[in-house]
């Protein structure tokens, strides 16, 4: 279990790794933490935005839709390998999960298959929305693949944290299926690599 990173902080932690970043309005103080606490944080959780087009897609994990608002996400991981950052603090991401799944994210092991919605993700986990449709038939360029992996590891590479840290939302409850069109095993060999 971890403090959640500062805004200045994982900045810096993003560039380091290689990416290239937008800030997006005011992205430092755009957050959710009146609706109920974020941290400690434990991991990184990966999604699909089920969207096209850069523009539409960070306008909407910023500000959200009725029904849930933004952020959605903190980082908005464009096709053109952008990390886009939309909010820091509690963001309405990852919603509830698997405590079994949880534990092992703590434990930096391998997750079961998730069978229960119990936990607050929103308090645990960082999030980075991925611009794709989602039908496991739109593209993945590799810039926005490697700019995903890079993200991720810079936040592990914060905590101190291994690949193991790194989920996709279908991993944590199983109601979900993002990502779809890549295996969250192959993104996390690509944070192992850029981790060693």
């Amino acid at each position: 279990m971890a403090t959640p990173i500062t805004s200045g902080s994982l900045l810096t932690a993003l560039r380091r790794e290689g990416c290239t970043v937008v800030e997006v309005g005011d992205w430092r103080r755009h957050n959710r933490n009146h609706r109920g606490p974020w941290g400690p944080v434990n991991g990184v959780m990966i999604h699909h935005t089920v969207t096209s087009g850069s523009r539409r897609t960070v306008e909407l994990c910023r500000d959200g839709y009725p029904g849930l608002p933004g952020p959605l996400c903190h980082g908005v991981i464009t096709k053109d390998g952008r990390v886009h950052l939309v909010g820091h603090g509690r963001a309405n991401h990852a919603g509830l999960g698997d405590d079994d799944v949880l534990r092992a994210v703590i434990a930096e092991r391998r997750t079961p298959p998730p069978n229960e919605r119990n936990t607050d993700g929103n308090t645990r986990f960082y999030g980075f929305e991925c611009e794709n449709l989602g039908d496991g038939r739109d593209p993945w360029p590799e810039v926005q693949l490697d700019a995903i992996a890079r993200a991720a590891a810079a936040v592990c590479r914060h905590h101190g944290w291994n690949e193991w840290s790194v989920i996709g939302h279908l991993e944590w409850t199983h109601y979900k299926i993002d990502p779809a069109g890549f295996t969250m095993d192959a993104m996390r060999g690509r944070v192992g690599k850029l981790l060693r």
